[in-house]
């Protein structure tokens, strides 16, 4: 046994061994795979190629990480401006990894202009809106007309919050959880609605109507007690403060508007927010025992068994009653906010960030 060992320890033999796996290793690794137009690529240089692409989608894992742990630990940086560093970064990386490993293929300069030349028939038949929609996200990335968080309204009407930018489509995220993937090039080529473009907060109309012959003070009272016990509504005095409009005549209501300035969180919860406001009104109309009405068709009988007028009510039973009453409803116009509103355009409409910046300046 002992001899068996030492006949299988033998340095030479160990020796020839690896040295025959070398030169397997070798054959297989110096292989050549693909030979077209003077190119020859091998097994070695297709694996060091499929390195180089690995290590830089790597390394730009890390990278964008190291951002991402920075703006969480810095307070005031803005989201989007990290987010569009890190996605051209990923990008530099990826076409620098691409280079190297055309470099590691050994396919020379030279042999660009015939992909180009490849790709522009690709673009012209079927790689012509992958081409457009990485562009269009470019575009995105650097206009900063749609940043990551933005809260978006679609020409279809979805509306969602803007979730990350990438090379084909661009990620909406709705209040129900639902993401929704809308090429780039919609949002350059398409009308999109940014309700947080230019500042976060926004004013929300809700309507609601009442009985004809309610008093408009009482109606006014009721809704400023509905926007106060509605946490989302921004302020309760100054420019911003609730306002109560009557906007129409209606067939069987008057028409009233709840016109509320609501916070950042409340811009992003459209739904929720108007439910919230109706859910309120409702209580407080409740609480001033205002109706609230339904459509009335009024009949008007010129005639009823043959009798006309008085008679024909003492005929059912109904005593006639006058027609002409004054209403105790007495609002005075300075109580209209509608007319507030506009007197008040300059100093309700929002400053834009950049004179808001050059003021700070001064």
């Amino acid at each position: 046994m002992r001899m068996l060992v030492e006949r299988m320890l033998q340095p030479e033999q160990v020796a020839a061994v690896a040295e025959r796996g070398i030169d397997g290793v070798q054959s297989v690794l110096d292989k050549q795979l693909v030979n077209v137009g003077g190119v020859s690529i091998t097994s070695a240089s297709l694996i060091a190629a499929a390195v180089a692409l690995v290590a830089a989608w790597f390394l730009s894992l890390l990278i964008r990480r190291a951002i991402k742990r920075y703006g969480e630990r810095r307070d005031g940086v803005s989201a989007s401006s990290l987010y569009t560093v890190s996605r051209i970064v990923h990008y530099l990386l990826l076409i620098i990894g691409v280079l190297v490993a055309m470099t590691m293929l050994d396919i020379p300069v030279s042999k660009f202009a015939v992909l180009a030349g490849a790709l522009g028939v690709g673009l012209g038949f079927g790689l012509k809106e992958i081409f457009s929609n990485f562009i269009s996200g470019l575009i995105l990335l650097f206009d900063k007309s749609l940043k990551v968080g933005d809260f978006v309204e679609l020409e279809s009407g979805v509306h969602g919050e803007v979730h990350d930018i990438k090379i084909r489509a661009t990620t909406i995220v709705t209040n129900d959880n639902i993401d929704i993937l809308v090429p780039n090039s919609e949002f350059v080529s398409g009308r999109v609605v940014n309700w947080t473009h230019r500042e976060v907060s926004r004013r929300l109309h809700v309507p609601f109507g009442v009985a004809y012959g309610t008093d408009k003070e009482v109606v006014k009272r009721a809704a400023l007690e509905a926007a106060c016990e509605v946490p989302f509504t921004l302020s309760q005095d100054g420019p911003r403060k609730p306002q109560v409009w009557l906007t129409e005549f209606g067939d069987s209501s008057l028409n009233y508007e709840l016109v509320v300035w609501l916070t950042a969180d409340a811009t992003k919860r459209p739904g929720s927010v108007v439910a919230a406001y109706n859910w309120a009104l409702h209580t407080a109309l409740a609480k001033y025992k205002i109706e609230i009405p339904f459509p009335q068709r009024d009949l008007n009988v010129r005639s009823l068994f043959g009798l006309n007028g008085d008679k024909a009510l003492r005929a059912l039973k109904i005593d006639a009653q006058s027609d002409e009453e004054e209403s105790s409803d007495t609002g005075s116009v300075a109580d209209n906010d509608a007319i507030d509103d506009v007197r008040n355009d300059d100093i309700d409409r929002p400053r834009k960030k950049d004179e808001r910046d050059a003021e700070s300046g001064d």
